[in-house]
């Protein structure tokens, strides 16, 4: 009996083994991979999901899904988000003003004194409510508007200071129609003259800080509005009143859609790429930003143009710093420093002096023709960096770089200007007028008449909440997605690998055992059943010669068996 059991199972050995007789003419090829497949088939499996997760990796590596989400959410579109943002910005942009009040007027004067002595008193806060009106976007990839800025006071702001202030300020109608008629004829001079007396016009006066930024009265002011209305087409005379005075202005801007960063940026303002005001470079306003947004992908060593009417042109800016401002890296940028050079030192701003020998001196830029031919220069607060001379006939300014320089500090990648402080000084650069009746004291005189500084303290916590998303937690998401799927591709291919050299290593694949070892079991009983009549007289060759017969019904039991399974 030993014997048979012994026979019956190298029997069913042989029968279940690679070169076994083929159900129903199986292919031997086909028989081959189904036992590759079952032995492999979970190796094949992890290493199929590891190729996945390399594959996501590398495509957010290489097609950088945030650089189109970025580019989406730049470029301008009607009811675009940025769009919305630039249209009508969501933040508290203020307009602090300084006015240089006269603290010896008569002793000045009576001639008593030589220097005019003044101080700067402020702030007079308004909110400025900037906004750009009347949008339609154009073929051509920009859009045109209308820029306007509403100014309101904000007295909890002002440091009690009062609109209704009473101070002794410059009289600039006075003294801008003396400087303008100087040069004109004897004739018009002295009837100018003549009209100064009768009407007892003073060169200093007594007015509201409200007056003096938004219009007083003037007889000579009327009178010029009536006689000279196209050049003096107003009847009262305020600096903050022209300075914020956008009648008739449009500009277009860039949408992005050709060049993403150059959203926001002007492409010309009044249908002119340069004011009139000045030749070229000097114009130049194209590529500037009026301060709601600058140039997206900042470079470090970038140069910015920023541009305001009341400054007369754009100006360049610097980068002289970092700082983390709202949770959002930014650079730190300066105007530069000869930006108000006017030729002496800074070659490229020759342009803004028209004749040459009668340029101001560095430190202040001769704007007359954007204010109505008045004798008005610009310069940083207190003359900060300006030729020394300019201080000559006047006492009571004190340059302090950390108080009265202007800085911008914006977020390079969006453009976005997360805190800021505009700063300048509105001046009267007077020439020859000492033939003019009441303002001899005045004669070559450069006089202050207020300072400004355009001011955004921070961003509102929902704009920076916002933009701390886009710009921080993004960028950040991405890497950490490519990371993850390069990890876990990578993870996954070297678990099927170790999986696949594992089951290799315990038996060449096509000498495995692949049928279920109760299903084996269960033929061997079959097979131990068989009772030939000559057994005891049969050696062992023999009865394996006599089951080896009995191999095709087995068989063909086991297709039917290898059938079900594949069911």
């Amino acid at each position: 009996m030993k014997d048979f059991v012994s026979v019956c199972n190298r029997v069913v050995r042989w029968s279940y083994s690679p070169v076994r007789t083929k159900c129903r003419d199986e292919p031997e090829s086909h028989s081959s991979l189904r036992i590759f497949y079952t032995k492999f088939k979970t190796p094949l499996l992890i290493a199929f999901l590891g190729l996945i997760g390399l594959l996501g990796g590398l495509f957010v590596a290489f097609v950088r899904p945030y650089d189109y989400l970025f580019q989406w959410k730049c470029v301008f579109s009607e009811g675009g988000e940025i769009f919305e943002l630039w249209k009508s910005p969501p933040v508290d942009l203020y307009l602090r003003v300084y006015l240089w009040n006269v603290t010896n007027k008569d002793e000045f004067l009576s001639g008593k004194d030589d220097k005019l002595k003044v101080v700067d008193v402020g702030p007079y806060v308004y909110k400025e409510m900037f906004m750009h009106d009347k949008v339609s976007f154009n073929d051509n990839g920009t859009v045109s508007a209308v820029p306007r800025h509403p100014l309101v006071w904000v007295p909890e702001l002002s440091e009690g200071r009062r609109e209704d202030d009473l101070l002794i300020l410059p009289n600039i109608a006075l003294l801008s129609i003396a400087h303008v008629v100087s040069d004109q004829s004897y004739f018009t001079r002295v009837g100018l003259n003549l009209l100064i007396r009768q009407t007892k016009t003073e060169p200093l006066l007594q007015m509201t800080a409200k007056e003096f930024m938004f219009g007083y009265k003037s007889t000579l002011m009327t009178l010029g509005n009536k006689f000279m209305p196209n050049w003096i087409y107003f009847d009262k005379l305020g600096l903050i009143d022209r300075m914020y005075e956008f009648e008739g202005d449009y500009e277009t801007i860039y949408t992005g859609e050709k060049d993403v960063t150059k959203t926001g940026l002007i492409d010309t303002y009044r249908g002119s790429s340069k004011i009139p005001q000045w030749d070229n470079p000097c114009g130049n306003v194209r590529g500037a930003s009026d301060g709601t947004k600058f140039p997206g992908l900042i470079k470090p060593n970038d140069t910015l143009l920023f541009f305001r009417k009341s400054m007369c042109r754009a100006k360049s800016l610097v980068r002289v710093n970092s700082s983390v401002i709202n949770g959002l890296d930014t650079y730190i940028y300066n105007f530069q420093e000869d930006a108000d050079d006017n030729g002496v030192n800074n070659t490229d701003n020759k342009c803004f002096c028209k004749n040459q020998d009668k340029c101001l001196p560095p430190g202040l830029l001769d704007v007359h023709g954007c204010y109505y031919g008045f004798p008005i220069a610009l310069s940083y607060p207190h003359f900060l960096g300006g030729d020394p001379i300019l201080n000559a006939k006047i006492e009571g300014s004190k340059p302090d770089p950390a108080v009265h320089k202007t800085y911008f500090a914006i977020e390079p990648t969006s453009g976005l200007p997360v805190d800021l402080a505009v700063r300048y000084q509105i001046n009267m650069a007077l020439g020859s007028i000492k033939n003019m009746a009441n303002v001899e004291r005045f004669h070559e005189m450069v006089l202050p008449l207020l300072w400004t500084e355009i001011r955004l303290y921070s961003l509102p916590d929902m704009l920076a909440a916002r933009f701390r998303l886009y710009l921080n937690v993004l960028p950040l998401a991405e890497q950490g997605i490519m990371y993850f799927f390069l990890g876990v591709g990578g993870v996954f291919l070297a678990v099927s690998l170790y999986k696949f050299v594992t089951s290799k290593s315990n038996r060449d694949a096509y000498n495995t055992r692949w049928i279920e070892d109760d299903f084996v079991l269960n033929i061997e009983r079959k097979l131990s059943n068989y009772r030939p009549e000559r057994k005891g007289s049969m050696n062992s060759k023999e009865l394996e010669v006599y089951f080896s017969s009995l191999v095709t019904p087995l068989n063909q039991e086991i297709c039917a068996h290898d059938d079900s399974e594949d069911v």
